[in-house]
């Protein structure tokens, strides 16, 4: 402890301005810690700023800008035509010549939603023998559609609704108000969400069970997975990607069992994931997989970040060779690479040799040589090179995620299992639906609940 008797003016002045300056960063640390206790910070904010931030705007690969394109020649109002008033130039007096007119537009809402209602007059008799009602029929009115449901929904407004919220991730809570401003028509949260559970057990359901059998005849998927609840009990949401499908599956545990639900010990394609357990059970042993190459390179760099000298040669050599391994596909891919296969075998020889098995003096690097080792013995690190369909990371995956994430924030997930499986199957066709790009999500949605809701107007 320093003596204060003992320093002088000028030390007594530079230890009162540090004490200050300590003072002044506590101060902001306590105001920090207040700010994320009561959750008015910015919840998702890490403290620091980006070396290198991206660029606003459009992304590389996102295409090039063009003009907004024309709206159809068949417009809901006449042409109205625009002559020009001047006689003479305003700028110079000089004569005016006329030229082509321009076409230009102006694309708008309607001044007021109006609802389209159908109204009909079911006419109704009843037998004199046994006084049963014998109701009149009409394709776009349901069999029970009588009484206190006599008065429903159609089934364009209810796949507007559930695009919106499984499809674009809007809170079901805002939908009524969203809709009411939209369209005119008043819906309440409880309404939508029991037929997004009636939709699941039906139509909606049927189509997810197919989109589970498609991806196992897909030739590779890429699989992740993230927390979820159910009920306020932790569960998994699983997310199954490939080229034509992308499937979620919400399950209180995530064993081989519940991978297995999906993607069978049978599976023919190559299974793209992490290093989870679940991934290595003997049940999956005969399924190709290939090992996420950026978790690897994940797992050897924080190794390498905690080493020094001799201790930190392995993992570096290690993490420059998957690294060359990543970048050597990458230029294949961009166009044919000369001696692309005398390449690949030469990284194949060096990383055997890199793993081969040995006792290292580090508990840590041996750990990384065994666990990477058993991985490579079982050639499910460079397949990647070998297989052109198959990509080095399971990212593909991690993305299809990114919109559940934001979900379970919004929504703190589900409130039962019922509710678990409508999202999973509502989730399911719509991000298939945007990954094919065959239709709009409402469309989808709507031609699967009017097939149900109307099987005669189909």
């Amino acid at each position: 402890m320093t003596d204060l008797n003992s320093l002088s003016r000028d030390d007594l002045i530079g230890l009162i301005l540090e004490l200050q300056r300590q003072n002044e960063q506590l101060r902001k640390q306590v105001e920090e810690l207040q700010r994320k206790a009561k959750g008015s910070a910015a919840p998702f904010s890490k403290g620091k700023r980006k070396q290198n931030p991206k660029r606003p705007g459009r992304k590389v690969g996102q295409g090039e800008f063009k003009n907004r394109s024309a709206p159809p020649a068949n417009s809901s109002t006449p042409r109205i035509e625009v002559p020009v008033q001047e006689t003479k130039c305003p700028f110079c007096g000089g004569q005016l010549d006329r030229e082509e007119p321009e076409e230009v537009s102006l694309t708008d809402l309607p001044p007021e939603p109006r609802p389209q209602v159908s109204l009909f007059k079911v006419h109704v008799c009843r037998c004199r023998k046994c006084g049963l009602p014998v109701r009149g029929k009409h394709p776009e009115v349901a069999a029970g559609q009588h009484g206190a449901t006599a008065h429903r929904l159609g089934p364009r407004i209810k796949a507007m609704a559930h695009s919106l919220h499984y499809g674009h991730g809007v809170p079901v809570r805002r939908l009524p108000a969203i809709l009411r401003e939209m369209t005119g028509i008043t819906v309440t949260q409880s309404a939508l969400t029991q037929d997004a559970l009636r939709q699941a057990e039906g139509p909606v359901g049927d189509a997810y069970q197919r989109l589970r059998g498609q991806v196992r005849q897909a030739p590779v998927t890429y699989t992740d997975d993230t927390g979820w609840r159910i009920g306020g009990d932790g569960a998994y949401l699983m997310a199954f990607d490939t080229d034509q499908q992308t499937v979620y599956q919400i399950r209180s545990q995530h064993g081989n069992k519940q991978v297995r639900e999906v993607v069978p010990s049978d599976y023919m394609g190559t299974l793209v994931t992490d290093r989870f357990s679940s991934y290595e059970a003997e049940l999956l042993c005969a399924v190709e997989q290939h090992k996420c190459l950026s978790h690897l390179m994940r797992n050897v760099t924080e190794v390498v970040e905690t080493k020094t000298g001799r201790a930190k040669a392995f993992g570096s050599e290690l993490k420059a060779l998957l690294r060359k391994a990543n970048q050597l596909w990458r230029e294949q891919r961009a166009g044919p690479v000369a001696g692309y296969s005398a390449k690949v075998e030469e990284i194949e020889e060096d990383l055997t040799y890199l793993l081969r098995p040995r006792r290292l003096r580090d508990s840590d690097n041996q750990r990384l040589l065994d666990g990477i080792g058993f991985q490579h013995d079982q050639q499910r690190i460079l397949n990647f090179l070998h297989n052109p369909e198959v990509e080095p990371t399971n990212n593909r995956a991690e993305r299809a995620l990114r919109s559940a994430v934001i979900a379970r924030k919004v929504s703190h997930c589900s409130k039962n299992q019922r509710g678990a499986e409508a999202f999973a199957a509502f989730t399911s066709v719509a991000r298939t639906t945007v990954k094919t790009g065959t239709a709009t999500v409402t469309d989808v949605f709507y031609r699967l609940i009017q097939n149900a809701d109307h099987p005669q107007a189909s």
